[in-house]
């Protein structure tokens, strides 16, 4: 059971998703005992996003492990360098250098089918223009973000998708945490999302614990929660 040096674990999703993609992965952990929190991610730009994650962790009493999905991976990145993080994971995430950019990071490397299946559409910005935010195509969403997860659920996931603005894919992340902090890495190995070149170069850059899923898709912590949470208590063991 959990005690009070147990590391709290937050879940941080991705775009084009919500806290819900983490169900099965939180419920492995509470089975274990391990304290999850899950909060939503406002996909609105790196900085603000990831201000707001280090504010989550900062309010939680005692260590937290920060957990990334795909561009949550970023923000954890950042996010990290707050006090009580005492570990980061990425689970086909982003695991940016500080100042650098997603886009920075994904042109080092052949671009994922993904790029060529975004969607923009425009939302309001007070007292601005408004601003562009990218989903995925809903007929190509199944194949390109979750190939591995059965087709009724996927229907779900797809129309449950969450925007994010496309300037995020411009700012320069602040800080690189795993610098200062012990990081896991799970690279999903048919991930047609994020070039799992991208997640194997981030985590190798960041010295990550690395584990590798054959034939898994983006949606790794949808299709195989198990294994995403085995990860993480390999990470919550190592820092509580």
């Amino acid at each position: 059971m959990a005690t009070n040096s147990t590391p709290t674990v937050v879940l941080v999703h991705g775009a084009f998703a919500d806290a819900g993609s983490w169900s099965g992965v939180i419920a492995e952990l509470q089975s274990h005992g391990i304290p999850v929190v899950a909060p939503p991610n406002p996909l609105r730009g790196l900085a603000s996003d990831a201000a707001y994650v280090a504010s989550v962790a900062s309010q939680i009493d005692g260590p937290v492990v920060l957990v990334g999905h795909s561009y949550g991976g970023a923000l954890i990145t950042v996010a990290g360098t707050t006090e009580n993080v005492v570990g980061l994971v990425y689970v086909a995430a982003y695991a940016l250098e500080e100042g650098e950019s997603l886009g920075e990071l994904q042109g080092r490397f052949p671009l994922s089918p993904l790029v060529s299946n975004l969607k923009e559409a425009t939302y309001p910005v007070e007292g601005r223009e408004p601003a562009v935010e990218v989903t995925i195509e809903p007929e190509a969403f199944p194949a390109v973000f979750a190939a591995d997860v059965p087709p009724a659920v996927t229907e779900v996931l797809a129309a449950a998708q969450r925007p994010l603005a496309a300037a995020a894919f411009e700012e320069k992340a602040a800080a690189a945490a795993w610098k200062t902090k012990p990081s896991w890495a799970l690279v999903a190995g048919a991930d047609r999302a994020i070039n799992p070149e991208v997640e194997r170069f981030g985590a190798e850059r960041a010295g990550a614990t690395i584990v590798e899923l054959e034939g898994a898709s983006h949606a790794v912590a949808v299709s195989r929660p198990e294994e995403v949470a085995e990860l993480i208590r390999d990470a919550v063991r190592a820092t509580g």
